[in-house]
């Protein structure tokens, strides 16, 4: 791991840093030392690392609980090289929605493909993450909806490494399977009017993770437009589970 830059402010350091070609975030609180717990982020589809959202998250989880938080750049997103694989598969779907397919399904596949290839790079992220002194061993947890949660249920099923998640934003077409080996608590976000995944498929979801300690956060509203209370939702969920 190599970083590349390190800045401070509001009591939040971050530094930048490659990982074999992977670019990332990782937040500390100003002047941190020892362990503590880490959250690992997925920004959603057509946005990076540093996306407002991401920022706003990781902010609060380090001022307010402590917490490490790191984020990484999935392919073809942010300072990632543009993968010709991908966009030619998007560029079909596009055309296929066009024709009167259905988006939802179309997604699902398309994030799973992607999955093969973020969850093995996640994973050496992580390991190398905590290896750092500020860092350290301790307990890790997840968050990731729309694209965070289609790449981010196969990685939570695959990751032992991990406490807890909050995922939503997603459906069960290509993730039940992956959802079925997750039994870590998790959080499930869904917009009761999201245009882009069904809500049948959003609650289909739900049910197939085989967590025991598991709760659904229905909002009101489209897919982009989870509230903000959410955000302290989560902050007492990362709390409880990784303390």
């Amino acid at each position: 791991m190599r970083f590349i830059s390190c800045t401070s402010s509001g009591g939040v350091t971050e530094q930048l840093f490659t990982l074999d070609a992977l670019p990332g975030v990782l937040w500390t609180p100003e002047n941190a030392t020892g362990a503590r717990p880490l959250i690992l982020m997925c920004h959603g589809g057509g946005r990076h690392k540093k996306d407002p959202d991401i920022l706003a998250r990781a902010h609060r989880y380090v001022t307010e609980g402590g917490f490490a938080v790191a984020a990484v750049d999935v392919p073809g997103h942010g300072d990632r090289p543009t993968d010709e694989r991908y966009d030619k598969i998007a560029t079909e779907n596009q055309a296929r929605v066009a024709a009167g397919e259905e988006l939802a399904p179309l997604i699902a596949a398309f994030q799973a493909l992607v999955a093969r290839q973020t969850v093995p790079e996640w994973r050496v992220v992580l390991r190398a993450l905590r290896r750092l002194d500020h860092v350290g061993g301790g307990p890790v947890g997840y968050w990731g909806v729309s694209l965070g949660c289609g790449l981010g249920v196969p990685f939570v099923a695959a990751e032992p490494r991990i406490r807890c998640a909050v995922l939503g934003l997603g459906g069960a077409p290509a993730s039940a399977e992956a959802a079925a080996r997750v039994t870590v608590p998790v959080r499930f976000l869904l917009q009761w009017d999201d245009e882009r995944v069904p809500r049948a498929q959003g609650l289909a979801l739900f049910d197939a993770f085989a967590s025991a300690d598991k709760t659904l956060h229905a909002n009101p509203g489209r897919h982009g437009e989870l509230p903000e209370s959410e955000i302290d939702s989560s902050l007492r969920f990362f709390q409880r589970h990784l303390a």
